[in-house]
Parts: C-alpha cells; structure tokens; sequence
C-alpha cells in the first residue's frame, strides 16, 4: 500500500500542492481530475521520486522508485534508439530478460523504426509497453489516453483491468470521464493543489457536476453565443 501523508510541494515560494492525504491499495485502480495546472503532474512526479516535497510517502513492500512504472504525458526518447532497444534498455534497467519483443508488441509499433519519429500517440504506447514489460507493482499514468487512437484506447483500457486483476497499484489522470467510469475504483478531484473530493466508484457522477458547475458556465457565457 501507498500512504501519503501531508504532502506539500513548493516551486518558487508557491505551493502548487498543499497538504495531500491519500492511498492507494493493490488491486485499486484510482483516477485523479482536475484543470490544467492543478497539480496532477507535480503528484505523480512526487510519488515517483522524481520531485522533492515535505511529508511523508509511504510504501509497505520495499524501495517504492524500484517497483513503480511511470507513465509521462509526454514520453521523451534518446536520439537514435529504436523502439526495440528502447524496450530492451527498460528491461534490462529492471534486469529483465526479454525474449521476444514482436511478441511483445501489444500495439504493433515499428519496433525497428527510431523512436523520436514515431507519432505523439505511438510514442505514449511504446512508453506504457516499457513500463509493463518490466513487470512494476506499481503503475502511475499521466493521460494515458491523451493522443491515441480509439483502437489502442481500447486495449489500453483492458491492460488497466488486467492490471488490477493482477493485484497492481494503477493511478492514472485522465480529462475523459466515460474512460475513469469504466476503468477506475476511486476518483480524487484535485484543484488549486488540495484534494476537494474522494469518492467511490458510486459517486463519481458528482465530481463530474462539480467541476462542470465550477465556474465552466459562465466561462461560456462570456463569448455570448
């Protein structure tokens, strides 16, 4: 289990996140929402390791940067590698054999092509192939479906829930709320860096509300159509 506990995050004397209190169980998929610049992002780097923060993260089976696979927005790849030694390097950074990567190519990527010239859309899957090939606990996805096409959505979707089959962690942030309703235990609505909202699978419909009522209306209103 993830435990996190009063967590604070500052850039430039400014807390993008204040006092996070959440966790997150094996076999729980948990989704986070909020607006641009609510601080989805900079949690998901905490978690990671990626970004210093004050309070506390808490993992109960070990070294928590060891067994987690984070997913980017937007994947960045070396100059020069192709998407099968990418594939390669990822597993061998987690000392993994890899034995067959045709096999293993979920979305039916050109493995033997650059992968700084794949589409936004391919980079994002040869990225979340990586990550599950090296067979992580835990699984953090920053817009999974963010630039993909609707077949991959699709598969996408249906790694998530072999995922919690498999007893994983998944968290992931998505704008699409059909996608959370079909794939997520749990829903944290974040804004202005505070968790406002944590609900159940129940009760997702009224952080949907809510967000539509947060001012979007009146946003609309303003351009008078």
């Amino acid at each position: 289990m993830i435990k996190i506990d009063s967590l604070y995050k500052s850039y430039d004397n400014k807390e993008v996140l204040q006092n996070i209190n959440l966790s997150f169980k094996p076999g729980e998929i948990h989704g986070v929402v909020g607006e641009n610049g609510a601080g989805k992002t900079t949690l998901f780097r905490c978690i990671s390791g990626m970004n210093s923060f004050k309070g506390k993260i808490n993992y109960n089976k070990g070294v928590i940067k060891n067994v987690i696979g984070f997913l980017p927005t937007n994947p960045y790849f070396l100059s020069k590698i192709t998407g099968k030694e990418y594939l390669q390097l990822v597993c061998n950074a987690r000392k993994i054999k890899l034995t067959d990567s045709k096999e293993k190519n979920i979305f039916d990527l050109p493995l033997n092509k650059y992968a700084e010239t794949y589409s936004t859309g391919m980079k994002k899957k040869l990225a979340l192939t990586g990550i599950l090939l090296q067979n992580n606990a835990i699984f953090i996805l920053d817009e999974p479906f963010n630039g993909v096409d609707v077949h991959s959505n699709i598969v996408i979707n249906q790694v998530l829930l072999k995922l919690k089959e498999l007893n994983k962690i998944v968290i992931l942030s998505s704008h699409i709320f059909s996608t959370l309703h079909e794939t997520c235990d749990y829903l944290h609505y974040l804004k202005e860096g505070r968790i406002k909202k944590s609900v159940d699978k129940t009760d997702f419909d009224s952080v949907e509300q809510e967000m539509k009522a947060s001012g979007i209306e009146a946003r609309i209103d303003r351009l008078n159509l």
